[in-house]
């Protein structure tokens, strides 16, 4: 009874390895085909991922961008190459539990690393749209300095206080981002005030007759000067004119020679630069105004003299009095 036992095992193992080997045999001229499929798109995918590296890296200013699209492009064609070899050798099960394995991966990953995805995203999208390039002068979320590097995460920007700031990429993306760089000219912008009895017209007409003779300053047929309103104690005028940016004298250079040239120039035509005056006045809602306290306290001083004079004088006379009766 042991012996038919131990028969059908063997039997039954020699069957299940028989059927193995007559199937191994059938898919081997499958699976050989399923390999080179396999050696070939691994190929494609080195030399295609080369390709698309060289074009990137001349579309992107981020050498890390460049590196990870091209990147995700090998790997994705080498993964369509080895589907297709799995569909080849009849393992379409495989292949649709492959990909659901994959999208809850990626799903479970995505939500893991929320935060860094979407940065990453948004240098991948600011590397194709190019808000601004490495050397640019940018200004967001309270950040304004010359941008240093491009990362796949984040942004360095070297503030104009010598300070690096690293920027999130998704801030960038979703704020306003103002680049000072990307139309090469900058305008700068004066307030000056003159007095209420100078002429507006001729103080503007000096100050941009002066200013038009800068080489330094660009688009001559753009510099003005206009009132702004009623100061205090000024005519209040804007002076605006536009300077190559960056360039040379540079921002602050420049503004400083605009300032100086103005008060100059003012000064040269007898155009006074009024500094504020204030009028203490007591009067408001029945108190006294400061003239009538200064003419009251004058009154009392006047008197407080009179009163003393007198009563000096008396004393005089009443001593004198008494030396004569002695």
């Amino acid at each position: 009874m042991e012996l038919d036992a131990l028969n059908n095992f063997w039997t039954l193992i020699y069957d299940k390895v028989n059927s193995w080997v007559e199937s191994g045999i059938k898919l081997l001229p499958n699976m050989v085909v399923a390999l080179i499929i396999a050696i070939v798109f691994a190929i494609i995918a080195r030399i295609a991922g080369r390709l698309m590296s060289s074009v990137l890296h001349k579309m992107f200013e981020s050498k890390q961008i460049a590196d990870l699209l091209a990147a995700i492009f090998r790997v994705i064609v080498f993964i369509a190459g080895i589907f297709i070899a799995l569909e080849f050798l009849g393992l379409t099960g495989t292949v649709t539990s492959l990909l659901a394995g994959a999208g809850i991966v990626g799903l479970a990953i995505g939500f893991a690393f929320q935060d860094m995805t979407e940065n990453l995203i948004a240098g991948i999208a600011m590397g194709i749209r190019k808000p601004f390039q490495i050397d640019d002068v940018i200004e967001a979320e309270g950040v304004f300095g010359t941008v240093k590097a491009i990362n796949l995460r984040n942004t360095l920007v070297e503030t104009f206080f010598g300070q690096l700031e690293v920027i999130p990429n998704k801030i960038l993306f979703r704020n306003i981002v103002t680049n000072y760089t990307h139309e090469g000219y900058r305008r700068i912008e004066i307030p000056v005030g003159i007095s209420y009895a100078d002429d507006i017209d001729e103080a503007a007409h000096l100050i941009e007759s002066k200013l038009k003779e800068q080489d330094w300053i660009i688009n001559k047929d753009d510099v003005n000067v206009f009132a702004e309103g009623f100061g205090d104690s000024s005519v209040n005028l804007l002076v605006w004119f536009w300077i190559d940016y960056p360039g040379e004298p540079g921002y602050m250079l420049a503004r400083h020679r605009g300032v100086s040239l103005v008060h100059k120039t003012l000064a040269e035509n007898n155009i006074l630069i009024p500094f504020p005056i204030r009028t203490l006045d007591f009067g408001i809602k029945g108190g006294e105004k400061l003239n009538a306290m200064l003419q009251e306290q004058q009154k009392t001083s006047a008197n407080q003299y009179d009163c003393e004079h007198s009563r000096e004088k008396r004393d005089s006379v009443d001593r004198s009095n008494r030396d004569k009766s002695q």
